[in-house]
Order: structure tokens, then C-alpha cells, then sequence
């Protein structure tokens, strides 16, 4: 068909997704790079808003909305109100953070400057990675909401499953791609704001309207709060992990009757998961509406069984691949995790934010998971081992005159207070069965509070071997030929000539 109307095709072997849009993007003789999905067809209009957008802004890539077309059948239409498809999620109303792949475009030479796509995300991610590296690299991206495509959701619920998994799997690529941009648990932080259709709200949540002072707001929409913690827990795939401990606490309460506590508290975890589904369900607003009252019922009900099924499908997708919440992110060796002080003594002067970069992007380089400070927190960096814990590293630079430095280095480890939280209840209810003369249960419960320990100290010691290593290099390269005094630098100052201080700047 497309060559019936004077187009270029270009024939390959399957390589991936990544490897497809980089042979469009050489291929591409324009200035401006637009890419679709096979399942996907654009608005009459779409590259003429695309091409207006570029030339009133100077965004490096440019999405907008796609939407699911009406008449795919029932299936696809309780799809397209199911969780987990294409969204765009934006920081303004003019600018995002990320576009899905099924509707964005590129300045040419932006996308070749970062390398194009990533050629590891063969079925998905690809377009997530691209967004990252074009916002690191310092471009920003749009979004234009004229800039429109239909495109077409899964038609049956197996295929819906396969492409979560898929999905999962392509967190787990990102994730050891973008460690910083996951949190301990492996989910993504998003600077900006999802939207679309089919997310899964929480139960007790209530909108707000912007209104502006005494109802001045020109545009008055409703808008729901950002969720908390506690809130956002039933919304995670890892909330499935939550029933089966809390199955097999149940069967522990046969051998011993005071476990019999996780019972409801399972009966709960479920309920809250199927409450929440059906919620969700009862809001949704279908594709083709005009249907009949058992139709939109049964509707409904198979949406929120999707609901229920999206979740773990992209648990089974990361799980498989590596991204579980016990992954451990640090290959390093074992040290004893205790604090310990650093001092290097420089004859060059280089500015404090430039060794915390050089120690950055050497623990980067070794494959650790760096976290850098925020602006009220007293530490720099982090290396984050697991959730089970991490070690963090704080920098201070006395400035010596004629150049002249000493940097002071503290590293500590850094356990998970949840963790040690939850080891300590788990030894308290070992000892708790062992009075009560549950001996088996006390055994088992027990064993396993010693490994939860043991898995916290491993934690820390390999995040706190991964910190020490960088320091330890540069203290071994440090300048020989002058030092503070003896007073004034620790034991592990490189020291040889006595110096009196001019002055100290110590952050």
C-alpha cells in the first residue's frame, strides 16, 4: 500500500524497536523526525501541528495526545479503560517529561546528537530512555495537545498480558539503565504528572477543583491530589507480593494460634485490591458508549478484572528480569559497615562540587546506584545497596591559602529503618513463640529474622566498600609535597611538612 503511493519502504530483519526507529532517523532526509506505531493512525492535521509546535518553540521533541478509536469491540474498549497504556506525563502544560512512542517527533539533529535510540529496548522503553537522555543533554520536550493519533489497544485480554509483561520487563531494562531515577523499591519518579486514561485511582480519594481566588481561574478543572505513601502502597504490582507472606504467616498459625492475626489482615490485602478494582470500573467512561445496560455491565466487570491482571502481569514481566525489591544494585567487597573519616590534602585547588562529580562518575562507572543530596539533607552522595540499606558520604574543604586544600571526607552506613524495624518485630514474635512453647514456629520465624539482619549489615557493607573505594584512589594519588599540621589533619591525611592554616571554609 505504501508503495502504491510513491513511498520509500525500507525491508530489514527483525532487529528490535530501537533498531527500526534509528533506520528511519538515517534514512530521514527532513529536519524534523516523526514515528508511529503500526497500530496507530494520525489525525488529517497531525503533521501540521507537529511542524507549527517546532517552529514556535525550540523543543527537541514534540508529542501529543493518542487516543483509542471506537468501533475495536468490547475487548479492546475495556483495554483501553484498563491500566497501563501509552501516557504522556508532563512538568507544564506545554512541556513533558515523557511522550510515548506511538506519537512524538525529533529535530533530527538533536536525536542524532544523543545517539538515537537504544538499541537493548527491542519491544518498549525505548522511548522513555530517549526522553531522559534528550532532558539530560539539556533540551527540553513539548507537548502539543492538537498533535493527535488514534491508536488502536489490545484486542484480546492474552495479548493485553503479553504486552505487560513486556512492559515489565522494559522497567527492568530502564531501571539498570537509570538506577537514579527508581526509587528502593524499583519505581519510577516522575518529576512530572501522568496523564491518560485508565489509571487505577485510589478508593478514598476526592478531586479538587481549581478555581483560582474567589473563582477568578478562567479554566476551573478538577484535579486529583498527588497520593501519599500509605495511599499509593494497594496501587504498586508489589502489593501481590503482600499475600503470599501473608498466606504463608496463615499457614505458620497452625503451629502457633498467635499468627492467626494475618488471617484478616489477608482478608483485608485482598479486599482492598478488588474494592479497588471495581471502584475503578464503576467510573470508567467507555470508548462506545451507546451499548445496552447488561452489555456496559459486563463491561464493567472484565475491566476490573483488568485492573486486577495489569499488575501482575508487570510484576511477572520485572520480577523475571531481574527487578525485585530485594535486587541487590552494589558489587563491591565486603567491609565492616562502621563510620569512618578521610582527610586529603591537595596542593591544587579544585572546586568542592567538582570532587563530589569525579567521585560520582567513578562510582557511576563501577555500576553503583548514586543518589546525590537535596538541598536540605547532610549528606552528598549516597550508594544505595537495596532497600535493605545504603551508605552515604558527606564533604568538607578547608581552604589553606596559595591553593592550598583539605578535603574531609565522613562515610557511614546507612541501614533501612523499615528493615531493622521488621527484623526487630520478627525476632520479638521468635521470642514471643518460644515462651508460648512453639518451638517449630519460633525456629522458623527466627531463622528468618537472622537472615533479614544479616541481608541489612551485607547491604551496608557492600554500599560502604563501593563509597570507600573512589576515596581510598584518590587519597593514594594525593600530593606528597606539603600538608596541614598535625593538629589540623586525622591520622589519614597524607602529611609530611607542617603548615599552618591561613584559613578554614568548611561547608
Amino acid at each position: 500500500i505504501a508503495r502504491a503511493y510513491g513511498f520509500r519502504v525500507i525491508v530489514t530483519r527483525n532487529r528490535g524497536l530501537s533498531h527500526a526507529r534509528n533506520t528511519g532517523l538515517r534514512a530521514a532526509t527532513g529536519e524534523i523526525v516523526a514515528y508511529l506505531d503500526d497500530d496507530a493512525y494520525p489525525d488529517p492535521q497531525w503533521l501540521s501541528n507537529l511542524a507549527h509546535a517546532f517552529l514556535t518553540s525550540d523543543h527537541a521533541a514534540i508529542g501529543g495526545p493518542n487516543i483509542p478509536p471506537p468501533g475495536n469491540g468490547i475487548v479492546a474498549d475495556c483495554i483501553a479503560a484498563a491500566p497501563g497504556g501509552p501516557v504522556h506525563v508532563l512538568v507544564s502544560d506545554c512541556e513533558a517529561e515523557h511522550i510515548p512512542g506511538c506519537n512524538m517527533a525529533f529535530r533530527k539533529a538533536d536525536l542524532e546528537a544523543i545517539g538515537g535510540f537504544d538499541p537493548q529496548f527491542r519491544v518498549a522503553g525505548d522511548d522513555v530512555d530517549v526522553c531522559w537522555r534528550l532532558r539530560d543533554s539539556g533540551r527540553t520536550i513539548g507537548f502539543c495537545p492538537a498533535a493527535m493519533v488514534w491508536h488502536h489497544r489490545r484486542g484480546s485480554v492474552r495479548t493485553y498480558w503479553k504486552q505487560q509483561r513486556g512492559y515489565g520487563k522494559a522497567e527492568a531494562l530502564l531501571e539498570s539503565k537509570w538506577p537514579e531515577k527508581y526509587n528502593a523499591a524499583g519505581h519510577v519518579c516522575w518529576a512530572g504528572r501522568v496523564y491518560g486514561n485508565g489509571h487505577t485511582r485510589r478508593i478514598w480519594s476526592r478531586g479538587r477543583i481549581y478555581q483560582g481566588t474567589w473563582g477568578c481561574a478562567p479554566f476551573q478543572s478538577i484535579y486529583e491530589p498527588a497520593a501519599g505513601l500509605v495511599s499509593s502502597l494497594p496501587l504498586m504490582p508489589e502489593w501481590y507480593l503482600l499475600m503470599p507472606a501473608l498466606s504463608a504467616a496463615s499457614m505458620l498459625a497452625l503451629l502457633w494460634r498467635a499468627l492467626a492475626v494475618a488471617v484478616p489482615l489477608l482478608v483485608i490485602a485482598v479486599a482492598i485490591s478488588v474494592i479497588q478494582a471495581g471502584v475503578n470500573a464503576a467510573r470508567t467512561r467507555f470508548v462506545s458508549a451507546d451499548r445496552s445496560a447488561p452489555v456496559l455491565a459486563a463491561m464493567r466487570v472484565l475491566t476490573a478484572c483488568l485492573h486486577l491482571l495489569q499488575p501482575a502481569a508487570r510484576l511477572c514481566g520485572r520480577l523475571s528480569h531481574g527487578l525485585t525489591p530485594w535486587r541487590r544494585r552494589v558489587a563491591a567487597d565486603v567491609v565492616v559497615p562502621r563510620p569512618r573519616h578521610f582527610a586529603i590534602w591537595s596542593e591544587r585547588w579544585r572546586a568542592a562540587h567538582e570532587r563530589l562529580q569525579s567521585l560520582e562518575s567513578t562510582l557511576r562507572s563501577d555500576g553503583a546506584c548514586v543518589l546525590r543530596g537535596g538541598d536540605f539533607d547532610r549528606w552528598d552522595l549516597e550508594v544505595r545497596g537495596s532497600i535493605f540499606g545504603a551508605a552515604r558520604l558527606r564533604m568538607a574543604v578547608e581552604e589553606h591559602g596559595l591553593g592550598r586544600q583539605l578535603a574531609r571526607f565522613r562515610v557511614w552506613p546507612q541501614p533501612s529503618i523499615a528493615m531493622v524495624m521488621f527484623s526487630a518485630l520478627m525476632a520479638a514474635l521468635s521470642i514471643g513463640a518460644a515462651r508460648d512453647g512453639a518451638w517449630a514456629a519460633a525456629a522458623i520465624i527466627g531463622v528468618l529474622a537472622v537472615m533479614l539482619a544479616a541481608r541489612i549489615g551485607n547491604e551496608c557493607a557492600l554500599a560502604t566498600s563501593a563509597l570507600l573505594a573512589p576515596i581510598e584512589a584518590q587519597q593514594q594519588r594525593a600530593s606528597p609535597h606539603a600538608s596541614p599540621s598535625a593538629e589540623e589533619a586525622p591520622a589519614s591525611a597524607t602529611t609530611e611538612q607542617p603548615l599552618k592554616p591561613i584559613g578554614v571554609v568548611a561547608r
